[in-house]
Parts: structure tokens; sequence; C-alpha cells
């Protein structure tokens, strides 16, 4: 069935030059992440050198070669929002899905990262959750907004 879905996504882009990246994103889309026999079927399919392939799947912040959760939280660690409590709300954030900033829940729900700034410092502290920003959290509201989400 995995291959099945990676020779469909491969198929669109036979013949084509420098699809490498568009490539990738669509097999991110579909399985929320690289798998390593993604990477060995393209390497079989368009010839494209693996070590290409690692190099611009590492590359791109976009692209992830490791299993990513549904929800994708990303707490902002910027100066804004570490003085008015990020730390506090990071931890709780690690605390409620019990992973660490850069882990993944077991069930595969949940990715944590923290980033240096979300550019909206008079929110914060900040928490980015696919793509939609919540300011001004406090511990206590990380909860509530965290079990909103399936």
């Amino acid at each position: 069935m995995t291959m099945d879905r990676i020779d469909k996504i491969i198929d669109k882009y036979l013949d084509e030059e420098g699809v490498l990246i568009q490539l990738l994103l669509e097999i991110q889309r579909d399985f929320n992440w690289i798998p390593k026999e993604a990477i060995k079927r393209i390497n079989e399919r368009l010839k494209i050198p693996v070590s290409q392939i690692y190099r611009v799947a590492s590359f791109y912040t976009g692209l992830s070669l490791k299993p990513i959760g549904r929800h994708l939280v990303r707490v902002c660690a910027g100066t804004a929002c570490y003085v008015r409590g990020g730390p506090r709300v990071l931890d709780s954030v690690e605390r409620i899905l019990e992973v660490k900033s850069g882990e993944t829940t077991d069930d595969l729900k949940f990715t944590l990262e923290t980033v240096n700034c979300l550019g909206c410092c008079a929110l914060g502290p900040v928490i980015e959750i696919d793509g939609q920003y919540h300011g001004k959290l406090t511990p206590a509201s990380v909860e509530k907004l965290l079990s909103g989400y399936d």
C-alpha cells in the first residue's frame, strides 16, 4: 500500500527536470513525513542520487525525515515571549503532551518545537498550532487550548 502511494506520486513527475523539491513536498503532504522507502523509490525510478535527495530533504525545514504529528505545535522562545512567561508555557505544553521540544507524541498526534520568534511579540507568550496563532497564554490556558485538537 505504501509503495503504491509513493509510486502514484512519482508517476506525476516522470520525464520532468528539477522536480525533486516539489516531489518531496507532495510526499510530505501525503505521509506527513518522508519515509526511507520513498527516498529509495525516488532514487530507483528517477535516478536521482540518494545523497542529493537527503541533502534537499534535510535542508528545508518544511520537510521531515522522521514521523511528525498531525498537529505541529510551535512555542515561541523569543525575548518578548520569554519575559512574559514563555518558559512556563513551554513547561506546561511538555507536561501535557509528555514530550520535549523536538519530539513527537507516541500516537503521532502532536509534534512540539520551539522557535526563536513567531513575529507577534505583543501577544506573547505565543504558540502556533497548525499555522494558527494563540497569544497571551498562561500555563492554565494551554491545557484547554490543546484539548481542542483531535
